[in-house]
């Protein structure tokens, strides 16, 4: 019986991109793109209980990234199905109009998609992944699969590097620093901790917090109108956190916040351990 590969398998982009460990930078700068679209962060605020448990958010984000790309196409397809019963449940109410909107509506959903994907693949790459142009075009290709998951349409999602752009560029007139962008941001700089928590917090998570947010892009930093590292200083951190990263053993950081891309090697064998050597060529 042939061993299920799932979405991607080991010779795409994807598989080995987010195995990296900036990704974990990405992600966070993934969620402040994402608050600069005034509804998705309204969706955001009144729908998460993120104040309440600080990281749950970015580990359910972080773990259902991982499953989909690591997991059986059985278990991804079994939990994008709770995600879209879940979304479709929630709505927001619009701070500027009071008009209520479904959280799942394809324009919003389209957002976080294009945030979440564009983010990892400019982070890991300014800290040091080596892929290049034809990779990040065949990465966003691939990643209209992970949009389908959420109820979009392929043909609705930039799959290529130049779309990605356009893309982008079409959203800023919508995008702002709201309330909601604010609250989002003191969040990710500093979560809400036990007290117990709060001084490792501080020294540990919070340095991430704001290089993550320096990562963005400068458009984005001008949006916020907060101080950030400079372009070079943020990119040589970036690229120090991922050296250092490297140097935890696969088994211990890959099993944080879950353990799919262990399973998936379990599964299909250690050459599908992710590695930049996999990437196409």
């Amino acid at each position: 019986m042939a061993v299920d590969p799932g979405l991607f398998g080991p010779n795409s982009v994807t598989w080995n991109l987010h195995g990296d460990p900036a990704m974990w930078l990405g992600g966070i700068g993934s969620l402040f793109l994402q608050a600069l679209h005034p509804r998705a962060v309204a969706g955001i605020v009144q729908n998460s209980i993120f104040r309440s448990d600080p990281l749950g958010r970015l580990e359910r984000t972080a773990s259902f990234v991982s499953l989909s790309t690591y997991g059986t196409h059985e278990q991804v397809h079994a939990a994008a199905a709770h995600v879209r019963r879940v979304h479709s449940a929630l709505k927001g109410r619009d701070q500027d109009t009071g008009e209520r909107f479904p959280v799942d509506d394809p324009e919003l959903l389209l957002w976080v998609h294009c945030a979440e994907v564009a983010s990892f693949a400019s982070v890991t790459v300014r800290a040091g992944f080596p892929a290049t142009r034809a990779h990040l075009d065949r990465y966003f290709l691939e990643q209209r699969r992970s949009a389908e998951l959420v109820g979009l349409s392929a043909r609705d999602v930039p799959g290529s590097v130049g779309e990605m752009a356009d893309y982008f560029t079409a959203m800023k007139p919508q995008l702002r620093c709201t309330p909601d962008a604010d609250i989002v941001y003191e969040f990710l700089h500093l979560p809400p901790m036990p007290r117990w928590l709060r001084l490792p917090v501080r020294h540990g998570y919070q340095p991430l917090g704001h290089l993550s947010y320096s990562l963005l892009p400068d458009w984005a930093i001008r949006l916020y109108d907060r101080p950030a590292y400079s372009e070079e200083r943020a990119t040589s951190r970036a690229r120090t956190f991922r050296d250092v990263a490297l140097l935890i053993p696969k088994r211990l950081r890959w099993s944080v916040p879950s353990s799919h891309a262990l399973a998936a090697v379990r599964r299909l064998g250690r050459a599908a351990t992710p590695s930049p050597a996999l990437l196409p060529r």
